[in-house]
């Protein structure tokens, strides 16, 4: 095994025996540490390969696992989300007053962290629906951890529409080897690139129905509209460091999938009807997004909405296409990562303190809490794509790989739905954030384990915003030209 598999085995195994050693110790404080020792190494790990993996895939154990940009890209955002998560987990996960049953949910948030990393190195199309179906199975006993009839709620409905989704990605998944079954017989190694490879032999009717199928449901695992109605309720109920593990880290993973087999539609050159039905999901989960952001009233349920918005955001980038297109939805992956992780750390850290998720009962949030207050609000500004933050440029991007004539009507849209997100949502804060204070004041103080991973996130969000690094734009760029189905 070289370097490059080593550290991606080390990546998946960390948490892996995080997880285990939870189940075995049953102290809280042991499991905290566990569990953020794991997320060190993971990230670490992710850090590394970032630098090493280059343009040419790394493909091992019989070409089951594939080691590429595009895989390794998506696991660093998820490793950033669990690291940082698991920061803030120890401070929040306290004031919950759930000693005895921490140890299992650390053995549960270890368990999630790794699904979400392994699902992306998978290079079978099969292996993949697995993992993706794994991510739900564990996520689904994290969302109802707090144990109250809205979360056990949140959680039915979750595994529900998801696993009705999720049956459909099979049914496309099936249809996609059935359909290459014609060229290459009736086995052969469901691998990315053997069905990109084949893809222009394919009955182009099939390969088209295929693919609605699979957008259709690993598009209800990335919450697309008009297949989000499971994602408000689990991301509001959830404690808020595995809500910031659904946006940040399994919203990329089900997408990262979607994309794979964009690729393999756009090597078998069936014009722009992929791309156009792409495009089409993402206008409408930015429409839904902002229609739901304005009337909101719930602060976790606006936080869920603005992940349903960014995702349809990272859609229209890869609807796109183009270096351009391609290289801004994985940056916006990576901003959205960064942002929505803060966002929830402040809802979090709101909710406890005020006791309530009704944003009309939240008033003084500057005032009772200066740094964290102005670090939740600069996050809220970040989060609606303004300056000088990373998705603003991220948005931009995309929206200048959309002007040309196939798409520039998505663009006009979808910049006037961000006029109204950026105002619908700091509408809200405004009134959270400036508000006149009540008696009594908000309980407690926000604990260094809460804060600092506020701190963690912004910074980088800031200099993304400011820089975009050559090397960077490089690396993206090549990451692109991979995920184009072409040479």
């Amino acid at each position: 095994m070289n370097l490059i598999g080593g550290l991606a085995l080390a990546l998946v195994l960390a948490p892996l025996v995080a997880a285990l050693s939870c189940l075995l110790v049953r102290h809280a404080r042991a499991c905290e540490a566990l569990n953020l020792i794991a997320s060190v190494i993971s990230l670490g790990c992710a850090l590394v390969l970032t630098v090493l993996v280059g343009a040419p895939a790394s493909r091992l154990w019989d070409d089951y696992v594939v080691i590429d940009r595009a895989a390794v890209w998506v696991i660093l955002c998820t490793s950033i989300v669990y690291f940082v998560a698991s920061v803030y987990a120890i401070g929040y996960m306290r004031l919950l007053q759930e000693e005895r049953r921490l140890y299992r949910f650390y053995a549960l948030f270890a368990g999630f962290a790794l699904t979400t990393l392994v699902a992306p190195f998978m290079n079978n199309i099969g292996l993949y629906w697995i993992a993706i179906e794994l991510t739900t199975i564990v996520s689904a006993f994290l969302v109802a951890f707090e144990r109250e009839a809205e979360s056990m709620e949140a959680a039915w409905k979750y595994i529900m529409v998801v696993s009705a989704g999720i049956s459909l990605a099979l049914l496309g998944t099936i249809v996609f080897y059935w359909n290459g079954s014609f060229a290459l017989g009736p086995t052969y190694q469901m691998t990315w690139a053997a069905l990109a490879q084949v893809a222009p032999k394919m009955n182009r009717s099939l390969l088209i129905f295929s693919f609605l199928l699979v957008l259709v449901g690993y598009g209800t695992k990335v919450g697309l509209a008009p297949m989000h109605t499971w994602l408000p309720d689990a991301h509001s109920e959830s404690p808020a460091p595995v809500s910031a593990m659904l946006s940040g880290a399994l919203l990329n993973t089900a997408m990262i999938g979607i994309v794979r087999f964009l690729a393999i539609t756009r090597a078998a050159d069936l014009g722009q009807a992929p791309e156009l039905i792409l495009v089409a999901f993402g206008v409408l989960s930015l429409f839904v997004g902002a229609l739901f952001i304005v009337r909101q009233q719930g602060i976790k349920r606006l936080m869920a909405y603005s992940s349903i918005e960014h995702m349809g955001v990272v859609a229209l980038g890869f609807g796109f296409g183009g270096p351009l297109g391609i290289a801004g939805a994985l940056y916006h992956m990576l901003n959205h990562s960064l942002n929505k992780s803060l966002m929830f750390f402040g809802a979090g850290n709101v909710m406890r303190a005020y006791g309530t998720r009704d944003i009309e009962e939240i008033n003084g949030v500057g005032g009772y809490f200066p740094v964290a207050g102005a670090l939740w609000l600069a996050g809220a500004i970040a989060i609606t794509g303004a300056p000088p933050f990373g998705l603003f440029l991220s948005e931009f991007t995309i929206m200048r790989a959309g002007l040309k004539p196939s798409f520039s009507w998505a663009v006009y849209v979808m910049a006037l739905l961000l006029i109204v997100i950026f105002v619908g949502f700091m509408n809200h804060f405004r009134r959270m954030y400036y508000g006149p204070r009540d008696e009594p004041a908000p309980s407690g103080a926000v604990s260094a384990w809460c804060a600092v991973p506020m701190w963690i996130v912004l910074v980088p969000l800031l200099v993304l915003g400011l820089w975009w690094p050559n090397a960077m734009w490089q690396y993206l760029a090549s990451t692109a030209q991979s995920l184009s189905g072409g040479p």
